[in-house]
């Protein structure tokens, strides 16, 4: 019985202490729900910049206090923020699956403009080799008309 008892109370302190204290209170100064996709937008795209050389060839350059300074935040703003918006997962995940939309919309933009460019880069170089290719064919009859010039002189003065 005394077993049961001891149960019981460790059941009933497991209960109490798992209820939903995990909801942090809303920061006086939170991000709203728009620019925080925005920012973590920003985000990720310094975070995966990180290692990609830039034009000075240089490496593992943090870009966040550029993100920061974009949007005229600190990150402890952003801290109490993310922490906030984390505490509502459904509010979080709408977020971080507007940020990805919005990244993957950029990145198709950016292909589609990539993919111009190099037709319209390919067709210049095709127009390149055209006009080169007949340029050589004119230096190439401008030969044959001169080595046929010098056998009509020499046929002229074996005549002779």
């Amino acid at each position: 019985m005394r077993n049961a008892s001891y149960i019981l109370i460790f059941l009933v302190l497991v209960l109490v202490s798992c209820n939903s204290n995990t909801i942090f209170e809303k920061p006086k100064d939170l991000i709203p729900k728009d620019t925080m996709s925005l920012l973590l937008q920003e985000m990720m795209i310094a975070t995966s910049a990180k290692f990609i050389k830039n034009k000075n060839s240089e490496k593992n350059i943090n870009y966040m206090p550029l993100v920061y300074n974009k949007f005229k935040i600190d990150s402890t703003r952003f801290d109490k923020s993310n922490y906030y918006y984390m505490s509502k997962i459904d509010l979080y995940q709408k977020i971080l699956e507007d940020a990805v939309e919005n990244i993957e919309a950029r990145n198709t933009v950016y292909k589609d403009l990539k993919t111009k460019l190099d037709s319209i880069r390919k067709d210049s170089l095709d127009r390149i080799r055209d006009k080169q290719k007949r340029l050589d064919s004119l230096k190439l009859v401008g030969k044959l008309d001169t080595l046929a010039t010098g056998k009509v002189l020499d046929e002229i003065i074996t005549r002779e």
